[in-house]
């Protein structure tokens, strides 16, 4: 049997969709998760679990003894945290480490998960791609911050030898999104009748299963160092909240907020974030990145990898068949 690939982040929402991508195409996969990590996303599988810490450099040289190839996924995606730092720490040292242990360990191939936060926008909303130009000034928030910077030291890796292939998902919904990630929230939320009000924003929402298999796609066919957006369909919010309301028979969103009536909802909520320990529903950072439509083109990934994604409606269906098969919409 070949050697294995290790999956870093595999128990969670894209790192376990990934994992049973490369299972489909006859990989040998290890799985990292964190000691303290929830596994169930990998209940019933053919894989091999090792538990390690991506602030945890011996850990990792341990997981990626004999490893063939790496898909570095975990990231911590999180709009808001009491402590920012976390979320740099776990994106950017983390990085780091797990790119120098995949070094001393030989591993041939790495992708690594990026985002399409750390790509440019365009003022007029028409779909950013791999080349729309992006600074740090730019990255509103700690998740956008690290990733570009995650990305950028990857890109750095690449430049002196390690071959290293980059692709950034979109907003991917789905099947096992168990935390939520922000957008899962969104549609849950949406899903549960409680999101009558909407921002004039856009997303491009893809299924994660074709992230994943994007990934498997990037690792066999992609070019070292080269960016891979992995998209889906350009939606308004609202075009989306519809899309859940449709499926869920419930009311579409009635009321249109401009962001500045929105902003002090979410500084309220993060207020009551640090008293209570619950995440907010609504996020200063979250209410910033809504000023803008964030639609991306993924034509270099479908030419180049031969990369294709389904309708943003099927994966917003799979994902509320999900969240109501494991009793979240209760």
């Amino acid at each position: 049997m070949s050697a294995p690939v290790l999956v870093s982040g595999a128990n969670g929402f894209v790192g376990s969709a990934v994992v049973r991508a490369l299972l489909r195409h006859g990989y040998a996969v290890r799985s990292l998760a964190r000691p303290s990590s929830d596994i169930a996303n990998l209940d019933g599988l053919d894989i091999d679990i090792v538990r390690g810490d991506l602030l945890d450099p011996a850990s990792l040289e341990r997981a990626l003894a004999g490893c063939e190839g790496l898909f570095h996924v975990a990231a911590d995606y999180r709009l808001w945290a009491r402590d920012p730092r976390a979320i740099r720490m776990a994106n950017v040292r983390g990085t780091h480490n797990i790119l120098i242990a995949a070094a001393r360990c030989g591993v041939k191939r790495i992708v690594h998960t990026s985002s399409v936060a750390t790509l440019g926008l365009h003022g007029d909303g028409t779909p950013a791609d791999e080349e729309t130009p992006a600074r740090y000034a730019d990255m509103i928030g700690e998740y956008k911050r690290s990733k570009y910077l995650a990305e950028k030291m990857a890109r750095r890796h690449a430049r002196v030898g390690q071959d290293i292939v980059i692709v950034n998902p979109s907003a991917p919904v789905g099947p096992r999104d168990r935390k939520p990630t922000p957008t899962g929230r969104m549609v849950l939320d949406a899903a549960r009748g409680k999101m009558p009000a909407y921002v004039d924003t856009g997303l491009c929402v893809v299924h994660v299963d074709d992230v994943a298999e994007g990934h498997v796609l990037a690792y066999e066919r992609g070019a070292c160092g080269r960016r891979y957006v992995l998209g889906g369909e350009n939606l308004s919010l609202r075009a989306i909240l519809q899309l859940v309301a449709g499926l869920t028979g419930r009311q579409g969103p009635w009321l249109r907020l401009p962001h500045t009536a929105a902003m002090p909802v979410a500084y309220a909520a993060e207020a009551w974030a640090r008293i209570s320990g619950r995440t907010p529903t609504i996020t200063v950072d979250g209410v910033n990145l809504a000023r803008h439509h964030m639609y991306f083109s993924s034509h270099r990934a479908e030419a180049e990898l031969g990369y294709r994604a389904r309708p943003a409606r099927e994966a917003l269906a799979d994902a509320i068949q999900w969240f109501r098969d494991n009793g979240y919409c209760d």
